[in-house]
């Protein structure tokens, strides 16, 4: 496994983003909702806490025990993550007398701090929260401050821990990525050997152990992203045993149908057209209502990728190809979507 940055999802709007600015520093990571938090290994170099749109001071707000990571690897609380550190702790969390959205500058700056440097006074920050860390417990330091914010960072002496009231991950924090690169090159010391190609390897090499060396494997094809860089990685770990089923539902631009397909074989792909366009008209005759439509589609193809995937024989894994976001809604913050 390569080392990683684990980030811990509390809801935030922008947790994708801190993923993205991790990634652009060739460090691995991945993000786990705060209800399905991972043991710590000794591939998590470091954990991020996200923000939320929720208060620490709401009972049902997110509140887990974070005593597996606190004080044994780097800890870094972004806006929420950095009210629940100092809040789990004794300090206070209170409303904060304008609720804070938009450009705000750093009036002062321990700029010999790690975390802090290459950041300098008047560098601006995007601040978004309703909450403001009024006292900060024991043993907690602040480090980063602006004119309405006297904690706008902190850390925890004696620990790798650190909160920060502002969004490192968005544009509009101007020094956020060094801030980022400051937490995980220097503090969580990451490689940044990390790059897509590792992925793809590591990928085709697990896909090889679970599927073995006998098994056929089906894959929905649509012609998009998605499917597409599955059906390679696919390919390339077991070759003509992975059977691409590709139906034309009619509703393709003008000879979109032919291109993809010729694409996809051009490729090297072991794939199969199903041109079922009279049985998609037929399902849809005389329906006006969009949603009637959808699950006409809907249910058509169910049907029609059915039947072929049946011609396959020796069949025992449906493969589908998703993108991140699809990943984490499925175990979302608030349960399984």
């Amino acid at each position: 496994m390569p080392e990683q940055i684990l980030i811990l999802d509390f809801g935030s709007q922008y947790t994708q983003l801190i993923a993205r600015r991790i990634r652009e520093l060739n460090v691995y990571c991945e993000i786990h909702p705060f209800t399905h938090a991972p043991d710590l290994t000794e591939d998590i170099r470091g954990v991020v806490l996200s923000g939320s749109p929720c208060s620490v001071r709401d009972a049902d707000s997110p509140n887990p025990d974070l005593s597996a990571y606190l004080g044994k690897v780097p800890v870094l609380g972004v806006c929420y993550g950095a009210q629940l550190l100092a809040h789990q702790q004794g300090g206070e969390v209170l409303p904060a007398t304008i609720r804070e959205y938009g450009r705000a500058r750093l009036s002062h700056i321990n700029q010999h701090h790690p975390l802090l440097h290459g950041l300098a006074p008047g560098s601006q920050v995007w601040m978004s929260h309703g909450d403001t860390i009024k006292t900060l417990p024991a043993g907690f330091l602040a480090i980063a401050g602006t004119p309405d914010v006297a904690v706008a960072a902190y850390e925890i002496e004696g620990q790798q821990t650190y909160g920060i009231q502002f969004h490192p991950e968005v544009t509009h924090s101007t020094d956020g990525k060094q801030l980022m690169r400051n937490f995980v090159v220097d503090v969580c010391g990451c490689a940044q050997d990390w790059t897509p190609e590792h992925f793809v390897d590591s990928m085709v090499a697990t896909l090889k152990t679970t599927i073995g060396e006998q098994d056929q494997v089906i894959l929905g094809l649509s012609g998009g992203v998605d499917s597409s860089v599955a059906a390679l990685l696919l390919h390339r770990a077991i070759g003509e045993r992975l059977h691409g089923i590709f139906v034309n539902n009619g509703l393709l631009r003008k000879d979109e149908y032919e291109e993809v397909l010729h694409s996809y074989r051009d490729l090297g792909l072991n794939v199969r057209g199903v041109d079922a366009s009279a049985e998609f008209y037929k399902a849809l005759e005389g329906l006006t209502d969009p949603e009637q439509k959808r699950k006409a589609i809907g249910r058509t193809f169910i049907e029609v990728f059915d039947r072929e995937a049946q011609r396959v024989d020796g069949a025992r894994w449906l493969a589908q190809g998703t993108i991140y976001p699809d990943v984490i809604e499925s175990v979302s913050v608030n349960g399984p979507a």
